[in-house]
């Protein structure tokens, strides 16, 4: 049985919604971050990292000047500062209205999308837009080495820091899993991802790592929380010197979310794409 949050209780969001016919920026549903923020310790104003959300819209698509279709993907950054992150679906809806509203130009596009979104989260979002055939979208590996093959026994599907253990050698590595599993809080429907953490301290234990990671399998909350856990948790436990996590979640209704947060002075690898994205 899902939980709905209370800061979702008026969101037209996991409910029967008319298509719309023009956009409506009025559709994006905002939910304030501090709220998910503040079971993990974290006071706005006061974040522990830096980062961004990025997103893809895989169903972009407007009408030109003379009513000819255009198709596109679009790739949005939400800073983690924001005060407010947008729902997944709201987000969708809102996309849906662009396919019957006519605009002069990609650029007009941009600066509606820049606009709209913008407001909505509370601070300045990217957008960038791409042809269908772009080479920038060509799906990548994660960098790093996958934990995924090490042969361990589970039964705690909750996250649990208990997990996380780190030896007396400093190293600096990249790891990555394909095993991470949240559920969304809004619908208790799956979403799928994949999760790479870069850090430079004390030797992640990776048996115990693993453990923790698929221990969101059976967790509701936003992919942007999850990745703001996970990266506390490895704060607190581990206590590196620098740390970067970074989640690629497999697509839903069009639109994939990749968060990442990292100390000061990280940043992530190039803009990628992974196959199931």
């Amino acid at each position: 049985m899902n939980d709905r949050p209370d800061s979702l209780a008026d969101a037209p969001l996991g409910r029967e919604s008319a298509y719309p016919e023009q956009y409506d920026a009025g559709l994006l549903y905002p939910i304030e971050r501090a709220v998910n923020r503040a079971p993990l310790g974290i006071e706005e104003g006061t974040l522990p990292f830096v980062g961004e959300d990025e997103w893809h819209a895989f169903e972009l698509s407007w009408l030109n000047a003379r009513g000819k279709p255009i198709v596109a993907v679009a790739r949005f950054r939400l800073p983690a500062t924001s005060p407010r992150l947008i729902e997944s679906k709201s987000w969708k809806l809102y996309l849906n209205g662009f396919n019957q509203s006519r605009f002069d130009s990609t650029e007009q596009v941009i600066r509606v999308l820049e606009h709209d979104l913008s407001e909505a989260a509370g601070a300045p979002v990217g957008v960038e837009i791409f042809g269908v055939d772009d080479s920038a979208l060509t799906p990548r590996a994660l960098p790093g080495e996958s934990i995924d093959d090490l042969d361990i026994e589970i039964s705690d599907y909750t996250p649990s820091a208990e997990h996380l253990a780190v030896g007396v050698e400093i190293v600096e590595e990249t790891l990555h899993s394909h095993l991470l599993k949240s559920n969304c809080p809004v619908t208790g429907q799956p979403d799928w991802g994949s999760v790479m953490i870069r850090y430079r301290g004390p030797k992640l234990d990776r048996e115990g790592l693993l453990r923790y990671l698929v221990g969101y399998r059976q967790h509701q909350d936003f992919h942007e929380h999850c990745v703001e856990h996970i990266f506390t948790d490895l704060m607190a436990k581990a206590g590196p010197e620098r740390l970067l996590v970074l989640a690629r979640y497999v697509r839903r209704g069009g639109l994939d979310i990749s968060p990442w947060r990292a100390t000061p002075g990280e940043r992530p690898p190039s803009p990628l794409r992974l196959a199931r994205q």
